[in-house]
């Protein structure tokens, strides 16, 4: 059991000559499980080490293995911002918008992460701009709601981007920025089509959650024309 357990903490430390010791002796380890049901590729493409995680590929380690959450090696990846390892797992044919058990897929974790060069690599090989999670949750409400700048301006230009979708709760990107008082955020969200009248399933617009200092910064954009 001990000796499961530090072939996975090998994997996620980087210790690829014990990996491939490993295999050499037995290639079916690629696909053992922890009691997590987590695979040595899972650990390796948290860890980030681009190495063994295709020596584990080359190797039959299945690319889009879940996890007991669904967590595949390329959602983890994305998580812990490893581009290297996000690049070569997308060139492999990882499922770009698997999803774990909360809905989260790759793009919604990079997003909210805030790992730009991630979320670029990730829409560019297809990753649904407005996939969402078990809340109705897309990438756009997580990243306005943290108010992570950068990320929501790579997500506005991306073609097909929905700037006024709803979550569960009916509230839009716009709805979130505005209770958080990401001002950047919101006035970038008008200024692209945001509606500020939306009531959300508490009857609340955009503008009733802002504070004032918001909410007259909104007035104005709107009255200029936005």
């Amino acid at each position: 059991m001990e000796d499961a357990k530090a072939m996975f903490d090998e994997a996620y430390e980087g210790k690829f000559e014990a990996i491939k010791s490993r295999i050499a002796k037995d290639k079916d380890l690629v696909i053992v499980q922890d009691a997590n049901q987590r695979t040595m590729l899972h650990w390796a493409s948290l860890g980030g080490h681009f190495e063994i995680v295709k020596f584990l590929v080359d190797h039959n380690s299945p690319i889009d293995a879940v996890d007991d959450v669904s967590m595949t090696p390329l959602i983890l990846a994305a998580t812990a911002g490893r581009a290297e390892v996000v690049r070569y797992l997308l060139s492999q044919g990882a499922h770009v918008n698997a999803k774990n058990d909360q809905g989260h897929s790759p793009l919604q974790r990079a997003c909210s992460k805030g790992w730009k060069e991630i979320v670029e690599l990730l829409l560019k090989n297809d990753a649904d701009v407005n996939i969402a999670d078990i809340r109705g949750a897309r990438p756009l409400h997580r990243a306005a709601s943290l108010g992570l700048m950068p990320i929501v301006e790579i997500l506005l230009r991306t073609k097909g981007i929905e700037v006024n979708v709803t979550d569960v709760y009916g509230n839009t990107p716009l709805h979130l920025s505005c209770e958080e008082s990401r001002s950047e955020v919101a006035l970038l969200l008008v200024k692209h089509g945001a509606n500020v009248g939306y009531m959300n399933k508490e009857s609340k617009t955009p503008l009733d959650l802002a504070d004032q200092l918001l909410r007259d910064q909104i007035k104005k954009l709107k009255e200029r024309g936005a």
